[in-house]
């Protein structure tokens, strides 16, 4: 009955009234006078005006994570074939199309720059050994989105064109287009910097959804921190709904959690139940986001660093025991 009861009243999650908005901006870090500069190099023209496929040999010679990463060059069964695809792929008119809009969303894309630059100098201020990647911009016919590493990001604008675009990734579910927005490059870029372990410590051993929990839960709390005013919803890929929603059953989120013993389990199919994409948690309620341990990890980690004003962000980042950093969070919504 317990169970029932609960189950029927998260049938109201997203659609219930809250009592507390979106977060809204953080303390942004003192960075005048510190801007990082950024290296941009475009692609996407280039790209198009292609005329032989030697000349695409030589881009690629060149450009050989742009080669392997974004056009997928391992996926083809010879050199031959991949230059044979690709070639024709930059020869159709349908490029010129998805070129055209490119310029019309994202223009010379110095717009895009200047975000890069204020988000590597917020990185600056925290991380003062940063050294900021290259930025590479194309378009790749809508294979892949987009590529970050250590020095190098590469962002497939025509993957990022949003709603109203005349071409959008294929076969994509609704609720992950949403990831496909020109201010989704941002969040993105931040997003797998602050999962990567050169920025986010965590203990390999540990399999538990909390460990993958917190781990998440950090890494929006890095994100939030390098662009300090994008709205949660656009970090999590929520609509506001959705986080105004689970904000407002936040206590009775975690009742689920707590009752289905999902903290220390390491079943594979209880982590893609509560951290893996998909349209809602159905296992919390039918109006549930997907993703939602993510969200709640999220949660836990903005409660210890509440609780731990003295904690920098760095610090916060190399803390590897997830256990602690959940004990230490006095983490108990609805009781705080």
């Amino acid at each position: 009955m317990k169970n029932s009861v609960l189950a029927a009243l998260l049938l109201i999650l997203v659609v219930a009234g809250c009592t507390k908005d979106e977060e809204e901006c953080v303390s942004k870090p003192e960075t005048s006078g510190k801007k990082v500069e950024v290296v941009l190099e475009q692609f996407q023209d280039s790209l198009v005006n292609i005329k032989s496929k030697a000349a695409l040999v030589s881009l690629f010679t060149r450009q050989p994570l742009l080669r392997d990463y974004i056009f997928r060059r391992t996926e083809y069964p010879s050199d031959s074939v991949f230059l044979d695809e690709l070639y024709a792929r930059f020869n159709n008119p349908h490029l010129d199309t998805l070129l055209l809009e490119t310029r019309r969303v994202f223009g010379d894309v110095s717009g895009l720059k200047a975000e890069f630059e204020e988000a590597f100098t917020n990185i600056k201020y925290y991380y003062p050994d940063f050294t900021p990647p290259k930025i590479q911009t194309v378009i790749s016919g809508l294979d892949t989105d987009m590529l970050v590493t250590d020095s190098l990001i590469i962002v497939s604008l025509d993957f990022y064109l949003g709603r109203g675009a005349k071409y959008r990734p294929k076969n994509v579910y609704n609720y992950i287009l949403r990831k496909y927005d020109p201010d989704d490059i941002l969040p993105s870029s931040m997003l797998i910097y602050g999962i990567s372990d050169r920025f986010n410590k965590t203990d390999m051993k540990d399999k538990t959804v909390l460990a993958d929990m917190i781990a998440y839960g950090k890494s929006f709390y890095f994100a939030k921190h390098m662009l300090p005013c994008t709205p949660d919803s656009v970090l999590i890929w929520y609509t506001p709904e959705e986080v105004k929603g689970s904000r407002a059953n936040e206590d009775l989120i975690w009742a689920r959690f707590i009752e289905s013993n999902v903290l220390f389990a390491t079943s594979h199919v209880v982590k893609k139940d509560y951290l893996g994409e998909r349209p809602v948690t159905i296992q919390v309620g039918e109006k549930c986001p997907g993703r939602i341990g993510q969200w709640v990890g999220w949660r836990i980690v903005n409660k210890y660093m509440e609780s731990h004003p003295d904690i920098t962000l760095p610090q916060l980042m190399n803390t590897a025991n997830a256990q602690h950093l959940f004990k230490e969070s006095h983490y108990k919504p609805g009781k705080q």
